[in-house]
């Protein structure tokens, strides 16, 4: 079996480092035709240009706020429009934004990591639907924090990632009349990401590593094996409201 997706159209949010841009590349060089937006991480030339030499296109990238319903519906449309319709959806957008006992935690933190993580997929995903074709893919990046609560002071972002399950499960039966499949990958330790550099050290992702069974943490390309055969309808044509994980068999507790 092939994963060939060339001509296919794929958008993928927060695509311009880290996890996203993993899945960026990854359909690019299997001829996909990618946009994807970013928000606070600009893509230079040259990565646009890399990655056009691995794939042979160009991606289109757009700065997107992903909480801004305004923004959301004008760039999907955008982007749609320019594409020529959409075949596969990568809600990628996210961050825990900061750590937070739940004691000291503010309104506006709780309400800012759920938009920036849940309410950015429902935006996008809303918009994207008129533009998605039959028999397409929508694939929800949620994490390990979902499953098992995360780590100090992710308590929302572990709630919201733990929503994202919840909500790919609902969307795969609503969706099912037109044969769009929606799935969802439950990262662990990724590094080589903005997330790890900004909410761990170097003695806590040593730690982590050491509850992994495989010893050893992942990184982007690992994650985005996964979304690529879950966004092939070939290799997974009857897989739809699954969650994937990916954690190198840690410890769950």
């Amino acid at each position: 079996m092939t994963f060939d997706f060339t001509d296919k159209r794929v958008l993928v949010t927060g695509g311009g480092v880290g996890i996203g841009l993993g899945i960026v590349k990854s359909f690019a060089e299997l001829g996909a035709r990618v946009a994807f937006t970013w928000n606070s991480h600009r893509p230079d030339d040259a990565l646009l240009d890399e990655i056009a030499g691995a794939g042979g296109r160009r991606p289109l990238a757009v700065q997107l706020d992903a909480t801004d319903e305004d923004q959301v519906n004008a760039v999907v449309t955008e982007v749609a429009e320019r594409l020529g319709g959409l075949d596969v959806l990568v809600n990628n957008a996210g961050g825990m934004v900061q750590r937070s006992s739940v004691e000291d935690m503010s309104l506006d933190l709780w309400r800012t990591v759920l938009d920036v993580n849940l309410t950015s997929a429902f935006l996008v995903t809303r918009a994207a639907l008129k533009h998605l074709t039959d028999g397409s893919s929508v694939v929800n990046i949620a994490s390990l924090a979902g499953e098992n609560g995360g780590g100090d002071g992710a308590s929302v972002y572990g709630a919201s990632k733990a929503a994202m399950i919840g909500l790919t499960k609902a969307w795969a039966k609503e969706f099912a009349p037109r044969q769009i499949r929606v799935n969802a990958v439950a990262p662990g330790l990724i590094l080589d990401t903005p997330f790890h550099e900004l909410f761990n050290t170097a003695e806590g992702r040593a730690a982590a590593i050491q509850g992994i069974a495989l010893k050893k943490p992942g990184y982007p390309a690992d994650v985005a094996g996964p979304v690529v055969f879950l966004a092939n309808p070939q290799a997974s044509g009857f897989v739809s409201g699954a969650t994937i994980d990916i954690n190198g068999a840690a410890y769950f507790s």
